[in-house]
Order: C-alpha cells, then sequence, then structure tokens
C-alpha cells in the first residue's frame, strides 16, 4: 500500500484545519464573561449558557425546529420510497423529466422559492402556518433524501425478491420482508440528511415562517440584526456538542459508513 507523502499530509492537516478553525472559534467565544463577542483570555465563564435559558423565544424556536425537521423528514422519506421505486425498477414516457421535477429544488434558488411561497401560500390561506412550512420544508428537502433512497434501490440485488415470488409470496410479503429491509440504510441516511437540512433551513423559511411559527435559524438571524453579543455563540456551541454526540451514537450503534454510504461494516 502507497502511503502517503508529506505534502499530502500538509495538505489534509490544512484542510481539516481550515473546517475545523470556525468551529473552535466559536466555542471559544461561547465561553467568554464580557457582553462582546471576543475569546477569552483571563477567565471562562458560562454566563451566556445561562442566558439560553432566560430567553424562552430562543427554547420554543428550538422544539418548533425539531418537530419541523421531524415532520418534514419523515414526509420526505415516505415520498421518496415509492419515487425512487418507480424511478429505478420501471421505464415509463417521462421517467427523465420525472426525475428531473423531484431534483429541482436543488437548482432553483431558496430566495426564489420563498418569495414563491409566500405568494402562493396567502392566496390559498396558510401563510405563516406549521402545515404550510412542512410542506414548503419537505418540497426542499425531498432531493437529499430522494438521491440516498433512489441510490440503494438501484444498487440491490434482486435476486430475493424473485425467489420470494417464485414461493408464491404476494407483493406486500415482499416489500415488507425482503425489499424494506435491504433499503433501509439508504432510507435511514436520507431521513438523517433531510432532517438536518430542514433543521439548518433558512433563507426560505425567512419568507414563510410568521412569529408563531419562527424556526431556529430565523430567530438566530434576527437576533444577529439587532445586537452582536456571544449568546448566538454559546448558542451554536450546544449545537454542535448535541450534533457530535449525536454522530457519536449513530457511529456506535449503527455505522456511519452503512447509514451514508448504504453499507455494513467490513
Amino acid at each position: 500500500m502507497k502511503h502517503n507523502g508529506p505534502l499530502a499530509l500538509a495538505f489534509h492537516a490544512l484542510f481539516v484545519v481550515f473546517i475545523l478553525a470556525p468551529l473552535v472559534v466559536v466555542c471559544l467565544v461561547s465561553f467568554t464573561p464580557e457582553g462582546y463577542v471576543t475569546i477569552p483570555t483571563t477567565e471562562f465563564s458560562f454566563r451566556w449558557f445561562w442566558a439560553i435559558l432566560d430567553n424562552p423565544a430562543f427554547i420554543d424556536a428550538t422544539l418548533l425546529s425539531f418537530y419541523l425537521a421531524l415532520a418534514s423528514a419523515t414526509m420526505a422519506v415516505l415520498l421518496s420510497v415509492p419515487v425512487a421505486l418507480a424511478i429505478a425498477r420501471y421505464r415509463f414516457r417521462g421517467r427523465e423529466a420525472l426525475t428531473a421535477l423531484f431534483l429541482s429544488p436543488l437548482m432553483v434558488p431558496h430566495v426564489v422559492l420563498g418569495v414563491s411561497f409566500l405568494r402562493f401560500y396567502t392566496q390559498i390561506g396558510i401563510s405563516g402556518t406549521f402545515i404550510g412550512l412542512t410542506l414548503a420544508h419537505v418540497i426542499i428537502i425531498l432531493p437529499y433524501s430522494l438521491r440516498l433512497v433512489l441510490a440503494a434501490v438501484t444498487g440491490l440485488d434482486r435476486t430475493a425478491e424473485k425467489a420470494a415470488i417464485a414461493l408464491g409470496a404476494s407483493s406486500f410479503t415482499v416489500f415488507r420482508r425482503i425489499t424494506l429491509p435491504l433499503i433501509l440504510p439508504g432510507i435511514a441516511g436520507g431521513w438523517v440528511l433531510a432532517f438536518i437540512t430542514s433543521f439548518d433551513e433558512l433563507t426560505m423559511t425567512v419568507f414563510v415562517a410568521s412569529p408563531s411559527t419562527t424556526t431556529l435559524p430565523v430567530r438566530m438571524y434576527a437576533h444577529i440584526t439587532e445586537t452582536i453579543d456571544p449568546l448566538i455563540a454559546s448558542i451554536s456551541t450546544v449545537l454542535i456538542i448535541a450534533t457530535v454526540v449525536f454522530m457519536l451514537l449513530l457511529e456506535w450503534f449503527y455505522g456511519l459508513d452503512k447509514l451514508l454510504v448504504g453499507r455494513g461494516r467490513g
């Protein structure tokens, strides 16, 4: 096996530092005792972490973002499974156009989608509602879940399915007992990616949200426009730590390679 040379190792090290440096700086700023954004030099303080508890608006926004991401990611996956099966296993007129339609939100700027949703929702009377926000997020995140589910279905060996059908199993039984377990890593990976994308969505949500349906990214953006203090850094640190813990748990109990690539441990 050929090992990486010093130049390749240095490049990889610089790349990792470039990726992690902003996160480290944000985490350091969150421990400052000062009332402005600065890296602590004399002492560390949990002042701005306690300040999160004194701002119930951020807690409510976090819960709303969680429920919104949970609902939209689940709906996106439920739509992705039949769409992926149809696209991967059948040849019909307009198949390529249908695929492009479901993946088109990746190519349309979110600002354009936000303005379009705002106009459309105002006409039908669901502007600023949780249902309207969920439907908009489903359209935004559907391509992410569809790509992983489609990859799992495309790479599926159908030998077991054909054997089950030959033995008299119904189509539903074959799907429930064979197809679904085999494509489950793609479904799980698509759900996780869709959940993260929905939770982090800001540009489109600004247009669709209302004061009663303000998500965490929108609340953080509004706070930054009003004042600059380490509160946003402390919230970001909590999210970073929660994400790291979540990824470690996934790796421990399931395996990130199996979840995101669709294969088990070697």
